[in-house]
């Protein structure tokens, strides 16, 4: 039976990935890939659309992410569309790494959940929400984001520092922020983790982090000389905006637009104090796994809650954590319910949908976009008043999370597996 709906599962995110792809990111990665397959710079915008022979990709925007998604597009390019060049093919291409992370979290959530003593029943509703999770397969099978990846790595750091391989756990966490950088809350999660142990520990740690960080994100503009010139002028290009499911998401209603005025893109480095502040919530320390899986959501949704833009499929770095937090009895079902369904109907209203069907359906996306544009107030209006509950849940979870504290019990727990 469970073989079978693992099947089911791959099979039908299969599907999604060969019809479906966001019309904005899916597109700069066919681009980024051809991009780095061919030794050229990925930062550096071009029309391609005498290459792919499709008007999608002419007057295109270039990859905004650190590059080891683009030196996995790379290679995925020349592995399929060099060999194969369709474009169904190659945009299912892109997306069996994330398959295959969405698959690898369902069996690693449940082997922690089984590594815990959790009941049988409850482990395996975990793995089952992994495998057929509505946004989860919405955000990555279909529209193509990669977060699921950066879930994996993180929560395997997580899970490798508690078994005592903190070596191994830094360079995993070096490589997830390498992906997208929407886990560096849990750097300070894991430095205090490291410093109960020992100073030098957590100094080490850092230092393996930080020559990870190097490695991973600054020597490919070294080995294969792109010009970081296009990066450089844009560092603050995450901050100067404001929309999507943050607590923002009513300017684009009143000013029309999503961009910043001024100095006002230093509202989005309100996280910073944000995080600052929550320091307070590891005052008494980090122990164990129960409570770095407490303190990493805690922080993850301090950073969330505060940013000034946030997309729906950065959802999906929370979920592996409140998962097994509600597993464990430590959140309300409720909770987790929340912070999934909420950005799940957002992207109804934000036009999520109509906007996967660019490479299937070109021509009923540009009916559907037109025809919602006509009850564009709506959409905002409704936009905003779904981040409404969303940012109660997640304010919720985080003085939960960090008002909690390792018991005893739970402690000597965590040192027989290190034993």
């Amino acid at each position: 039976m469970d073989r079978a709906l693992l099947v089911l599962s791959i099979g039908l995110q299969v599907l999604l990935g060969i019809l479906f792809g966001h019309v904005y990111d899916q597109r700069i990665y066919m681009a980024t890939g051809y991009l780095v397959g061919t030794g050229q710079n990925p930062y550096i915008p071009q029309d391609l659309t005498a290459i792919f022979h499709n008007s999608f990709f002419q007057g295109m925007t270039s990859i905004g992410y650190p590059p080891a998604w683009s030196l996995v597009l790379g290679l995925i390019y020349r592995s399929f569309y060099v060999t194969i060049p369709n474009l169904y093919i190659y945009n299912l291409a892109i997306k069996i790494p994330i398959i295959a992370a969405n698959i690898s979290l369902a069996y690693l959530v449940l082997a922690i959940l089984k590594d815990m003593r959790v009941e049988q029943a409850v482990a395996r509703q975990a793995w089952l929400f992994f495998l057929f999770n509505p946004l989860l397969l919405y955000t990555t099978a279909a529209w193509g984001q990669f977060d699921s990846i950066v879930a994996l790595l993180v929560l395997m750091s997580l899970v490798l520092l508690d078994a005592g391989k903190p070596d191994l756990s830094a360079i995993l966490l070096a490589l997830s922020l390498s992906f997208k950088p929407t886990a560096l809350a849990v750097v300070p999660v894991v430095i205090v983790y490291s410093i109960g142990k020992s100073p030098l520990k957590a100094i080490r740690y850092l230092f393996i982090l930080m020559a990870g960080l190097f490695f991973f994100c600054v020597t490919p503009f070294i080995i294969f000389g792109w010009d970081p010139t296009p990066i450089l002028n844009n560092w603050n290009a995450h901050f100067t905006v404001g929309g999507g499911i943050s607590f923002l998401s009513f300017y684009e209603l009143t000013k029309n637009t999503y961009v910043l005025p001024g100095n006002w893109w230093l509202i989005g480095l309100i996280w910073m104090p944000a995080l600052g502040i929550a320091m307070l919530g590891m005052r008494h320390g980090v122990a164990g796994l129960r409570d770095l899986l407490r303190k990493s959501v805690a922080f993850i949704l301090v950073l969330f809650l505060t940013r000034t833009w946030l997309s729906e499929p950065n959802i999906v770095l929370l979920l592996p954590f409140l998962v097994i937090l509600v597993s464990l009895g430590e959140l309300h079902p409720l909770a987790l319910t929340i912070i999934w369904v909420v950005p799940l109907v957002f992207t109804i209203f934000n036009t999520s949908p109509a906007q996967l069907l660019f490479l299937s359906f070109p021509e009923m996306m540009e009916k559907i976009l037109l025809w919602s544009d006509e009850f564009r107030s709506l959409r905002l209006v409704a936009r905003t008043i779904l981040v409404i509950p969303w940012q109660i849940a997640g304010w919720w979870i985080v003085f939960n999370c960090l008002r909690q504290k390792q018991s005893a019990a739970q402690q000597f727990q965590s040192d027989a597996r290190l034993a």
